[in-house]
């Protein structure tokens, strides 16, 4: 794995992303010595002056591919299902570059060579994927694990390991197991102990021990023998650290308190606080100026089907735990709480108008809380806010949660575009797991990412609402 400003990025992602981007280039070259030259000019003089083209060409392209999510990377990608992802991201790279065209009209290099570069670029980009993930099934990119202990943490970090959606495909040597722990593994998985862990990592050909003992205060914990691992330059990583960086979360269940107050991350600077505060102020009015036509049309149907009011106010729970009220546009019916007690909100809510399943669906209800942002009150990314209700629950209920309510809360979010609708303490656990990993590796770049992930939320109702 690769870190850019604490937060985790796929080795192999990276590689994937240079290779692209060069074949997007390359394209603008290439369609533009077929339309007027021969290709040996192509790199001539006269064509030094495409180079501002063909960075938009290739930048435009990869911000729609990463916006449909084609680097999330899935190893059981065929030619058949990238075709289905590439189709719709050239879509929108088209209208895209169409739009940038008009706006900066000297980066336009005509419709004839716009036209063979997409064609030779989407090629490119089919052949380098279907090269790519093929060359991923020989197993080139798996890196050898031993995983110590054989409990129910060990259990998860196996099953992590095999899943095809982690961000590295990993071969799994076996378990070592520990004196007094219970079994919850496979024994044909349970590797026989014989000499020093060294010795059975140098055996095995290990590249990364994975530590996933719960109980290490029974005098058997092998610390000795993992510092002989890193020694011999086997990586060690521990099981909360595993989870973050393969499925960027923290999960509460596998998390040691003091890993927390030694551990890397939790920025809450000056700098980074500036920083933060100057992208929402642009990223609010941008989106202000670009969505006013939206915010209008809705709230004159939201008036026509069910009169007023058009705004929905609830006090919610923001940094520090301090209260304030959050703007929406009312997605459902004035006798929603009719009871007088607060309800989880559900997919398919049936208290919802059918305005209000739209703008839910497109997260058009949202949009209110940019005066909520530009007040201060909230951030343009963060985690979501809750009802004081439901944070008093699962404040009760769930280890650590108050530590989401260090920064700011968001209008989106890294637990709103990784897991799906949450309505239950259930589904808090899962999204705080998320949140957790927001507070901890907070920065432009990571906010950068679920800006461009939330698109993707919108466009095929993937996350929460």
């Amino acid at each position: 794995m690769f870190r850019i400003s604490n937060h985790y990025v796929s080795i192999t992602g990276i590689i994937l992303f240079a290779i692209e981007v060069l074949i997007l280039m390359a394209s603008v070259y290439l369609g533009a010595s077929i339309r007027f030259m021969s290709p040996e000019q192509i790199f001539s003089s006269p064509f030094s002056e495409l180079f501002p083209q063909a960075v938009t060409f290739a930048f435009v392209m990869v911000l729609s591919m990463t916006a449909l999510g084609m680097y999330q990377l899935d190893y059981k990608e065929d030619f058949k299902r990238t075709l289905l992802h590439l189709m719709p991201a050239f879509a929108l790279g088209f209208g895209l570059i169409t739009l940038v065209f008009y706006l900066a009209p000297d980066l336009y290099f005509g419709r004839g060579i716009l036209g063979i570069v997409m064609i030779i670029a989407a090629l490119g980009v089919l052949l380098s994927r279907v090269v790519f993930f093929r060359w991923s099934d020989l197993s080139l990119l798996e890196p050898q694990v031993m995983i110590l202990g054989v409990g129910a943490v060990a259990r998860e970090c196996g099953d992590l390991a095999a899943n095809d959606h982690c961000h590295h495909k990993f071969n799994i040597v076996g378990f070592v197991p520990m004196p007094k722990e219970e079994c919850f593994v496979p024994s044909s998985s349970v590797l026989p102990v014989s000499g020093s862990l060294a010795s059975m990592a140098k055996k095995h050909n290990v590249n990364e021990v994975i530590v996933a003992v719960q109980n290490r205060r029974n005098g058997s914990f092998p610390i000795k023998e993992l510092l002989e691992c890193k020694l011999n330059g086997v990586k060690v990583s521990d099981a909360a650290t595993f989870f973050e960086r393969e499925m960027c979360q923290i999960r509460v269940d596998t998390l040691q308190p003091s890993w927390l107050v030694f551990g890397g991350g939790f920025d809450q600077s000056f700098m980074r606080a500036a920083i933060k505060r100057s992208f929402d102020l642009l990223a609010s009015v941008i989106l202000l100026i670009a969505t006013l036509p939206v915010m209008i049309i809705t709230a004159m149907c939201i008036f026509i089907e069910d009169r007023m009011p058009i705004l929905y106010r609830q006090e919610r729970v923001g940094k520090d735990g301090q209260p304030f009220v959050v703007m929406k546009f009312r997605s459902m019916r004035n006798d929603a709480e009719k009871a007088g007690k607060p309800q989880w909100a559900a997919e398919n809510d049936p208290r919802t108008t059918r305005v209000g399943r739209i703008i839910r669906k497109l997260r058009i209800d949202e949009l209110p809380q940019i005066l909520n942002v530009l007040k201060g009150e909230m951030s343009f990314v963060g985690p979501r806010p809750e009802r004081p209700y439901f944070v008093k629950q699962l404040c009760e209920e769930i280890p650590y949660y108050n530590v989401r309510h260090s920064i700011k809360p968001g209008i989106t979010g890294w637990a709103q575009v990784r897991y799906q609708y949450g309505a239950s303490v259930e589904d808090a656990v899962q999204k705080l797991q998320y949140d957790l990993y927001y507070v901890k590796n907070n920065s432009l770049f990571l906010d950068i990412i679920i800006l461009i992930d939330t698109v993707q939320v919108v466009l095929f109702g993937k996350g929460g609402r």
